[in-house]
C-alpha cells in the first residue's frame, strides 16, 4: 500500500476525504490516485484484497473505489466481507458489459458502480455524488425536536433525519445509502407508479447510469428486507406494474 498525496503537515484546514483505490493494474492504480489527488482527495492504493484490508486497518477511508477483476480474492469477494453498516461506501468497476458484475455487486451493497476502463472525470463525478449523499446525515440531536415525524406504513417506521427503517417490532433493518433513498422515494409518493428513470434519480442521482436492472436489484432487496413472519410482506407493499415500473400499496401517515 503505497500513499499517492498527502496533506501539507502544516496546514490547519480540516483534511480531505481520504480514498482508497483497489487495483491489481498498477498503471491505473497510480494515474487514477494521481488524478484524484489533483482534485483536493488523500489517495492511497492497495494492489489487492490483503492489501486493501491491512490499509483498512490502519486508516479511515471515505470511500473505496473497488476493482471487480482482481486476481486471488476477486473485489466481488471482498465487497461481500465487508461489514456494511460500518464498512465505507464503495464504487465498484467492472469491465465494459459485464453487466453481471453490476448486478451483483449492488445485490451486495456497493454505493455506485462504472464501467472499466473508467474516465477519470466521471469516477470524479460519481465520487463526490457518493461523498455528497453520505454526509446529508440527520442534524444533532440537540436539534431535534420531540415532534418530529416519522413516515409510518403498514406497522413500519422510516425515519428520514436519522435515515433508519424499524420493522413491526421495533427493530431497526439496516438500509444501504441507495436502499435508503429508493425506500423514501416509495413512501412520499404511495400509490402512484414510479417509473425506473424516476427512481433511479431519486435513489442515485440524475448523473447514473440509465440502467434499470439496478432499480430491479434495489427493488428485490428492499422486498426482501420489508418480509416479516406473519406479516404483510415486500411484495405486498411494492407492487410490480408491468411494463411501467413500481408501486407503494400502503398507506403513509407522517406523525
Amino acid at each position: 500500500m503505497q500513499t499517492a498525496a498527502l496533506l501539507n503537515p502544516i496546514e490547519t484546514v480540516d483534511p480531505e476525504p481520504r480514498l482508497l483505490i483497489v487495483d491489481d493494474d498498477p498503471g491505473i492504480r497510480e494515474l487514477t490516485a494521481g488524478f484524484l489527488a489533483g482534485h483536493g482527495y488523500v489517495v492511497d492504493v492497495a494492489e489487492d484484497a490483503v492489501a486493501m484490508r491491512a490499509a483498512l486497518a490502519r486508516n479511515r477511508y471515505a470511500l473505496i473505489v473497488l476493482d471487480v477483476m482482481m486476481p486471488g480474492e476477486d473485489g466481488l469477494s471482498v465487497l461481500r466481507s465487508l461489514d456494511r453498516t460500518t464498512a465505507p461506501p464503495v464504487i465498484i468497476l467492472s469491465v465494459i458489459g459485464e453487466d453481471v458484475d453490476r448486478i451483483v455487486g449492488l445485490e451486495m451493497g456497493a454505493d455506485d458502480y462504472l464501467g472499466k476502463p473508467a474516465n477519470p472525470r466521471e469516477l470524479l463525478a460519481r465520487i463526490r455524488s457518493v461523498l455528497r449523499r453520505n454526509r446529508e446525515r440527520p442534524a444533532p440531536v440537540e436539534m431535534l425536536s420531540a415532534a418530529r415525524q416519522y413516515l409510518r406504513f403498514a406497522g413500519w417506521r422510516l425515519d428520514p433525519l436519522a435515515r433508519q427503517l424499524y420493522d413491526p417490532e421495533d427493530v431497526i433493518i439496516h438500509l444501504s445509502d441507495g436502499e435508503f433513498r429508493l425506500l423514501l422515494a416509495l413512501v412520499e409518493h404511495p400509490r402512484r407508479v414510479l417509473t425506473r428513470d424516476f427512481l433511479l434519480d431519486h435513489s442515485r442521482g440524475p448523473n447514473s447510469e440509465n440502467f434499470d436492472r439496478a432499480i430491479d436489484v434495489q427493488i428485490s432487496r428492499l422486498r426482501r428486507k420489508l418480509q416479516r413472519p406473519d406479516r404483510r410482506g415486500g411484495d405486498d407493499l411494492v407492487r410490480t406494474v408491468r411494463n411501467e415500473g413500481y408501486m407503494f400499496t400502503a398507506d403513509v401517515e407522517r406523525r
